[in-house]
């Protein structure tokens, strides 16, 4: 999508309040590179979400996150996840977070819209993920992980932590080969319209589940409310 610069050239300001309603309304913001100072609205024709009541956990990260490798914290070093996901990672030299996303989504974070799910071990970040809660609906913005499956872990717990809090729609964005294989699929704009209107207007709480939640619980929440058709 094109930016939308004023009558002198400028680009407009764009401020948290602001990018709330652009995602209340299936818009987001987005970045070319780091670099590049200025941001971009986009709406996919195309929307990926991973549907809350079919995520899929593969038999050996079960295993994985029932054995609790890594400490999973919420919300204690968000700034430490949006450098994680900034930084170079193999097959990707740069990415879209630049200071302009720092900038909204350290606001957001303040005001308790922004989340980050972290892994750690030893006392340090190995992976992580953050997004947006608004209403029923959490928008993932980004992941990373520099150890094994320490974003896919941290995946599973939120999306544990989403059921929980009474959530109906996970947006991813767009889909990857990496979350397709939790169950991520592509839904129309039209379609995912309405669904995000249903979601903007229940009311979720993340932190129904406690900050530090054992992955034998996370497997117990998904592996239950999977065995009951209907529930979300």
């Amino acid at each position: 999508m094109a930016k939308r610069r004023n009558d002198n050239g400028s680009l407009p300001e764009i401020t948290p309040h602001l990018v709330l309603r652009a995602y209340a309304c299936g818009i987001f913001p987005m970045a070319e590179s780091a670099d590049d100072p200025d941001l971009f609205w986009v709406e996919p024709e195309r929307r990926g979400i991973l549907p809350l009541e079919t995520f899929h956990v593969p038999r050996r990260l079960a295993r994985t996150v029932r054995s609790d490798v890594y400490e999973i914290r919420i919300d204690s070093d968000f700034q430490g996840v949006i450098d994680g996901c900034a930084a170079p990672a193999p097959g990707r030299s740069n990415t879209w977070i630049n200071s302009e996303i720092r900038r909204l989504y350290s606001a957001l974070f303040d005001m308790g819209y922004c989340h980050s799910v972290e892994a750690w071990h030893e006392g340090v970040l190995v992976g992580g993920l953050y997004g947006l809660s608004l209403g029923g609906a959490f928008f993932g913005e980004s992941m990373f992980a520099r150890a094994r499956d320490a974003s896919k872990i941290c995946l599973t717990h939120l999306v544990a932590r989403l059921k929980a809090g009474g959530y109906s729609l996970l947006d991813t964005q767009f889909t990857t080969e990496h979350l397709a294989r939790f169950g991520t699929i592509e839904i129309p704009k039209d379609i995912y319209a309405v669904r995000l209107a249903t979601a903007m207007t229940q009311e979720a709480n993340f932190h129904t589940l406690p900050p530090a939640v054992s992955g034998a619980m996370v497997m117990d929440i998904l592996e239950r409310r999977a065995a009951a058709p209907g529930t979300t």
